[in-house]
């Protein structure tokens, strides 16, 4: 019987022959994974269960990144309760302040996750591990704890929807804006509790670093997963870790929900308007959006590639007298690269803030909360009505070259206006 990518994944970690969507199912989970919001509950409920040790002190994931480093008393709770239950528990993968990351960028980059693999997060956009050819989904914190137990988690199988790209992408386009058209098309319940499966000769084309950024935003259409099928680029990126990874595809009769094939040759970058990822405009229509603050970062666009192309826009120019630019790398590796590379000096040079690792703003942390009736454009990945402050401020996302291009003229801003 024919299979999406989705279905042979889940059917491998359940020991069952057969699978179909709709179906619900039990199966033994690579990794589980938590921050410093939602392992908390999670820890504590496995010590209400009166359970003792966690099931595999290697699979399990602790990172705390929302709120870190701590901004207040209470942060600093939450991140003790990880530290303490990772030296409990003798967790090998707990990864304090110093040696953090954001977790959807930190995870790919050890190599804790990769293809083929069943990844369960405690934060919806966990996956973004599909790009690596996984399928990886955000759960509950109950969820969480009975992983800790067991390794065990109850799915419902998803139906898969197909996504194919044709054609070539123009100089400043790039996964992100191909995510931000695909929810623009189908709606932020587009996906619902379905698998996007991304495909075609753009897709094959794409760097890892733009694969993570379709795959991360596959929640915002309400889907379950965001998958890519592993090929070159995926195997040559994984080849670095000492992991023995399962490759998997469809078979070529696999059903589909639903197929969408665009030709995306002429699509210029995309900025999903407030309040919703799916109210987008391509950028030349938002000319005259004024700016109060610009951040380049997160889970979806924090990676190295996306410093070096803001860089690029960047040097030798100054950030709008008036503006707030905060640049946030996604990993201390990633941050260390930025200041090898002289990006982290441009930055600085060009009047931004450059921010250890955290979620920060992107979530209303830290590290730039909008007041009442400010305006910011963001690489992050939701714009929801107060997701970075004031329920009266508001956020435009875009791609990385787009920020950069519109925090020196202080309002949304084609790149080519600036190079």
């Amino acid at each position: 019987m024919p299979y999406t990518i989705a279905e042979k994944i889940l059917m491998a970690h359940t020991g069952k022959t057969d699978i179909k969507p709709g179906e619900f199912i039990e199966a033994n989970v690579d990794i589980a994974l938590g921050n410093d919001i939602t392992a908390p509950l999670a820890i504590e409920e496995f010590k209400k269960s009166g359970f003792k040790n966690v099931f595999d002190k290697n699979k399990i994931v602790l990172v705390p990144d929302h709120f870190a480093p701590a901004k207040d008393l209470r942060s600093a709770n939450q991140c003790k309760i990880l530290s303490n239950f990772a030296a409990e528990q003798k967790i090998k993968n707990y990864f304090e302040v110093g040696c953090m990351g954001i977790e959807h960028a930190l995870l790919p980059e050890l190599g804790l996750v990769g293809p083929g693999d069943l990844v369960i997060g405690a934060d919806s956009h966990t996956c973004t591990y599909g790009a690596l050819g996984a399928y990886s989904t955000g759960i509950g914190s109950t969820d969480l704890a009975r992983a800790f137990i067991d390794g065990k988690c109850w799915f419902k199988v998803p139906a898969s929807v197909k996504f194919i790209y044709n054609g070539k992408l123009n100089k400043w386009v790039g996964g992100k804006d191909l995510i931000l058209f695909t929810i623009g098309k189908i709606g932020v319940d587009g996906a619902l509790y379905q698998a996007m499966e991304f495909s075609g000769p753009v897709i094959r084309k794409l760097s890892m670093d733009d694969r993570f950024s379709m795959s991360n935003m596959a929640i915002e259409a309400g889907a379950r997963a965001g998958i890519i099928e592993p090929d070159e680029i995926t195997k040559k990126y994984v080849s670095q870790f000492k992991r023995k990874f399962k490759f998997y595809q469809s078979d070529s009769a696999a059903q589909y929900a639903k197929i969408y094939e665009w030709d995306v040759t002429d699509l210029e970058p995309q900025v999903a308007c407030p309040h919703l990822p799916s109210n987008v405009q391509p950028v030349s229509d938002l000319k005259d959006v004024k700016l109060d603050q610009v951040v380049i970062g997160s889970c979806t666009n924090g990676r190295i590639s996306d410093l070096r192309a803001s860089a690029k826009i960047l040097k030798g120019k100054k950030v709008k007298p008036g503006l707030r630019l905060i640049v946030i790398p996604a990993t201390q590796k990633i941050y260390l690269e930025a200041v090898k590379e002289g990006l982290a000096e441009i930055f600085v040079k060009a009047g931004a803030v450059f921010s250890t690792p955290t979620c920060g703003p992107c979530l209303g942390g830290h590290m730039g909360i909008l007041t009442e009736g400010e305006v910011a454009l963001a690489t992050t990945n939701r714009n929801f009505i107060g997701r970075m402050g004031s329920p009266k401020s508001f956020v435009y996302l875009s791609n990385p070259v787009v920020a950069a291009a519109s925090a020196i003229t202080g309002r949304i801003t084609h790149p080519k206006e600036i190079n």
